[in-house]
């Protein structure tokens, strides 16, 4: 919940991946838009370590736990939005306006704005995407488990996170750029972004072994086997 709360504050930041490591911006011609290149917003770099937590809990305490956990983060967000905007209309103090000129900022309010004021349609979006991409990764993560039982970890829980990650890109994309952006620009740079979560999943799937690994030999192997089958809604004995 904490993740999913970052995520959505520090989400108004867009940075280059490809700077991030050094590197000159690709250049991809994705749906017909060429020049595309690897811009995330900072709030995706939280999503992949979210959903490998989502997994973990889903594995150990089913998905009445991880829908439960979905609701709360989804309303804690929609309290802390409430409380930026009301910040926002609150008038500022005349001494604090011009308190960080030195830094290069003449009028801190109207940075304030700028960083707390994000747009109505992302806010939607990002909270619409987070329920339904959760839903969805408790699904694909339960039908396959279904079909493998307690075997192939990786393959349910990057499974549904590949799966769930498409729906959540998507999702947030159509909802806050719909008739901003040509419906080609969306696909190309949900493609962008998918590409990132995609490699970051598959790329975090040996923490899910480390922690069911921590799990097991903190509660024991028993224990951690009936949690496993409650999780399923399997009755054991």
């Amino acid at each position: 919940m904490a993740n999913a709360l970052i995520a959505e504050s520090i989400g108004t930041k867009l940075f280059s991946l490809e700077k991030l490591f050094g590197l000159h911006p690709v250049n991809f011609t994705v749906f017909g838009q060429s020049g595309m290149s690897f811009v995330l917003t900072c709030g995706v770099l939280l999503w992949p370590l979210e959903f490998v937590m989502t997994d973990i809990v889903n594995e150990y305490y089913g998905p009445k736990a991880v829908r439960r956990m979905s609701f709360t983060a989804v309303a804690l967000i929609s309290y802390a939005f409430m409380m930026y905007f009301l910040s926002i209309k609150i008038p500022p103090a005349d001494m604090w306006l011009q308190s960080s000129s030195k830094q290069g900022v003449p009028n801190i309010q109207d940075s304030y704005n700028a960083i707390f004021g994000q747009n109505m349609r992302i806010i939607v979006g990002s909270l619409v995407a987070f329920l339904v991409s959760q839903t969805v990764d408790v699904t694909v993560f339960h039908k396959i488990k279904k079909v493998t039982g307690h075997k192939h970890l990786w393959l349910r829980a990057t499974g549904s996170t590949l799966v769930s990650q498409i729906v959540d890109s998507y999702i947030v994309l159509f909802i806050a750029f719909w008739g901003i952006f040509s419906w080609q620009l969306i696909l190309a740079v949900g493609v962008m972004n998918y590409t990132f979560k995609a490699v970051s999943a598959i790329l975090l799937t040996p923490i899910i072994y480390l922690v069911e690994g921590r799990i097991e030999k903190y509660v024991g192997h028993e224990t951690s086997e009936k949690m496993k089958l409650s999780a399923m809604g399997i009755e054991n004995e």
